[in-house]
């Protein structure tokens, strides 16, 4: 991991869906702020988009994303609806993030060719920029999700083919491995608010303090902030399950 100036503006732009909104919307910009880190972060939000569904918006110049900023000037707004193209051509991006849609998170064909498609428009509107992978969760235990069977119910199940799936040629942001460390604490498998998506306070939380470690270079352990209803108990074990899957 590099480590970034304080004074410098660090921006972002997700790929995305509902995971990403949960990883990045909520608790990145106070763990940044609470630092002093510049962050701006713009999140292209299509709920349940799959590769295949985000290839085909780019294919077809879709305005289909909701396109959701945040950063420590303002409050999160959101913008009109954009396409992916346009979205690449606002500016320079430090990071840009990729992901899988939670229910083929695990399914191997899903992934080709629409990860190289999206990955060379990527490089082609921003070379400079760093091309992340941020790695999804697995389901709750008792999940209801319509999609929740192709892992036959099993949540260790779909875990190991999240991490079969996952690139080895992006920088990885592992969200799903500090989810999953974290249900191996005291906190057990609470972190989801409906099965899959986080809860929003430690669930969120865990997943920004992986994004934060990633994007700065610095311990969340270190960091004083967290979400005003979490227990000092709940930042500091979700702290170390963060800090601890960017460190594997």
């Amino acid at each position: 991991m590099r480590f970034l100036s304080v004074f410098l503006l660090i921006r972002v732009l997700c790929i995305g869906n509902s995971f990403s909104w949960d990883a990045v919307e909520q608790e990145l910009v106070p763990l940044c702020d609470a630092k002093g880190i510049e962050v701006e972060i713009h999140n292209l939000y299509y709920g349940g988009c799959s590769l295949a569904q985000h290839a085909d918006f780019l294919m077809r110049d879709t305005a289909a994303y909701s396109h959701r900023v945040c950063s420590n000037a303002y409050p999160r707004i959101i913008k009109d609806t954009i396409t992916l193209r346009q979205a690449l051509r606002d500016g320079k991006y430090d990071y840009i993030s990729l992901q899988q849609a939670s229910h083929d998170s695990g399914i191997r064909a899903s992934y080709e060719p629409w990860l190289s498609l999206l990955i060379d428009t990527v490089r082609a509107y921003q070379p400079e920029a760093q091309i992340c992978w941020m790695q999804t969760w697995a389901y709750s235990r008792d999940a209801k999700h319509p999609a929740y069977p192709r892992y036959h119910n099993d949540q260790q199940e779909m875990w190991d083919s999240i991490q079969a799936c996952t690139p080895n040629n992006l920088l990885l942001i592992p969200c799903g491995t500090a989810i999953q460390l974290a249900r191996q604490t005291k906190l057990g498998d609470t972190l989801c608010r409906d099965g899959y998506h986080l809860n929003y306070t430690y669930g969120r939380y865990t997943a920004a303090c992986v994004w934060y470690e990633i994007l700065t270079g610095k311990d969340v352990r270190r960091n004083r902030y967290k979400n005003p209803q979490m227990t000092c108990r709940q930042a500091r074990i979700t702290k170390e399950a963060a800090h601890k899957a960017t460190s594997l």
